[in-house]
């Protein structure tokens, strides 16, 4: 029951407190995912089943198993224009965590992630810049990954800072811890306010996608996000008021 009112009171803060961009006014839709669903059974996936993916013009996000051409969670940038795509997902039904991958590449190329849960609730999105111009329905995909990363909704700030290896904060209100081998990496919010913790990195070295996780759950919460052998190369904790960036540090260097 604790879990279920956790999950409840997350996705009332994230439809109502944090909607992702925009004014206010302008709160984006929440993803149907509902702790009925979760609970409900869905065919198991095979190594030969397509991914499943959801489309805008100029980005292409897809789930698919480890045997299909799009393994894990993937973006690709689909137009040669001025904007980038992202893909945009929740893991295991918890709406208090929301994760982003930004595709900084070249029309074509495909950035992504393999760490995904067993339920896996996404869309694509366009950016200009930094800010969200169009995004797309949301969709929901059950039982793709062989292995799936564990729902982690009962780490505090401190539970992460023991775990981890690296942390770094912004004004006291939200951290950055992450781990070196088998890669993770929290966000966390340590703050009694009404902003939003963020984790913005880059691993691998790699400066042509970006990972954000978007704490949405409050004070005394942290999201999680694995990135398997990929290490952090670049990381900042930053606090946002929806879209605006209220607080955050230069990026460091790992």
């Amino acid at each position: 029951m604790a879990l279920r009112r956790i999950v409840i009171a997350a996705a009332v803060m994230a439809a109502t407190a944090f909607s992702a961009d925009g004014a206010a006014a302008e709160v984006a839709p929440q993803p149907a995912v509902q702790t009925a669903a979760v609970t409900t059974a869905a065919p198991a996936t095979t190594a030969d089943d397509e991914p499943v993916c959801a489309r805008l013009k100029g980005a292409e996000a897809c789930v698919g198993p480890d045997g299909s051409d799009r393994p894990g969670i993937t973006i690709e940038d689909t137009s040669d224009d001025h904007l980038h795509p992202a893909v945009e997902y929740y893991l295991n039904g918890y709406l208090g965590t929301k994760y982003v991958i930004h595709n900084l590449g070249r029309a074509n190329e495909v950035r992504g992630s393999r760490e995904i849960g067993k339920v896996v609730t996404f869309r694509a999105t366009l950016y200009r810049g930094g800010k969200r111009v169009k995004y797309g329905r949301w969709k929901t995909v059950q039982n793709v990954a062989k292995y799936p990363v564990k729902r982690d909704t009962s780490t505090t700030p401190a539970t992460a800072r023991a775990r981890s290896k690296v942390c770094t904060n912004t004004k006291g209100a939200a951290s950055v811890c992450f781990g070196e081998r088998k890669t993770f990496v929290y966000a966390c919010d340590t703050g009694a306010d009404k902003f939003q913790a963020r984790a913005e990195y880059f691993v691998g070295g790699d400066p042509t996608t970006r990972y954000e996780i978007h704490q949405l759950a409050g004070v005394g919460t942290c999201g999680k996000a694995e990135h398997g052998d990929l290490s952090i190369s670049m990381y900042r904790a930053s606090l946002y008021d929806q879209n605006h960036r209220q607080a955050t540090r230069l990026y460091k260097y790992h």
